[in-house]
């Protein structure tokens, strides 16, 4: 029975992943309603929403087969590679050498190209509407992996899963009843976060899947995340002063 250390950070890091990428796919969406017109806007997106759930339904039965030390062996090999490239952006976006992130200038880019974009006169938009379904299938199946790669390990996905779903509702919610880009979210910093968690779980989980008994067993996963954590907090102040010099 997994403890509570366990349960929270699957929880938590799905959320907080699974936030990231839907805040990011919230954008697109809004500029091509915004732009186009919301029958395009929500119609690509929930095509885009149907394949996912096909995607998931086809994939999810066939992990059962997977030996579960392979099963851990290549979710953790993967998870480490992809949380350690989340973590190197976030600490070059924290140095200052790549631009943070802006919503704002992301919606109003994506905003003035699908304004300018043709525009048929009569029928369905279809360049609204294949905008919107391309941003929710791409950043869905990085929260489908993020999800995966969070779960799968100790057999939590229905965890990780409900995790993902309440961040996905919580940004939908959101962006209907503002109608804007989630701007103000710490979008940069819980990329920081989900970039140390992601890595802290893929080096747990390759480990154990090659019969590493960490100390401590499941609570090893907070240690890695303090160690991720402080090694990248470490790399920016040195870093940042360098770039600040050559800049």
């Amino acid at each position: 029975m997994p403890n509570w250390t366990t349960i929270i950070s699957v929880a938590g890091a799905s959320f907080a992943a699974s936030f990231v990428e839907a805040v990011e796919a919230l954008t697109v969406v809004l500029a091509v309603g915004l732009a186009r017109g919301w029958r395009p806007a929500l119609s690509g997106a929930a095509a885009a929403l149907a394949a996912l759930a096909l995607i998931v339904a086809i994939l999810g039965p066939l992990m059962s087969f997977v030996p579960l030390r392979a099963l851990q062996f290549v979710v953790g090999a993967l998870t480490l590679m992809f949380g350690l490239r989340w973590l190197r952006k976030a600490i070059l976006r924290a140095v200052g050498i790549i631009a943070l992130h802006d919503e704002d200038a992301a919606f109003q880019r994506e905003t003035r190209e699908l304004s300018e974009a043709r525009r048929e006169a009569h029928g369905f938009d279809w360049i609204g509407a294949l905008t919107a379904f391309k941003i929710v299938l791409m950043e869905g199946v990085e929260v489908a992996f993020i999800v995966i790669a969070v779960g799968a390990g100790r057999g939590l996905l229905g965890l990780a899963s409900a995790g993902a779903l309440a961040a996905c509702i919580a940004v939908a919610a959101i962006g209907a009843a503002v109608h804007r880009p989630l701007a103000r979210v710490p979008e940069n910093s819980l990329k920081f976060a989900v970039g140390v968690m992601l890595s802290a779980f893929g080096l747990f989980w390759t480990g154990e899947s090659l019969g590493v008994g960490w100390p401590g067993g499941d609570a090893a996963i907070l240690a890695f995340v303090a160690l991720f954590l402080a090694v990248a907090l470490g790399l920016v102040a040195v870093l940042k002063p360098r770039a600040a010099a050559l800049a």
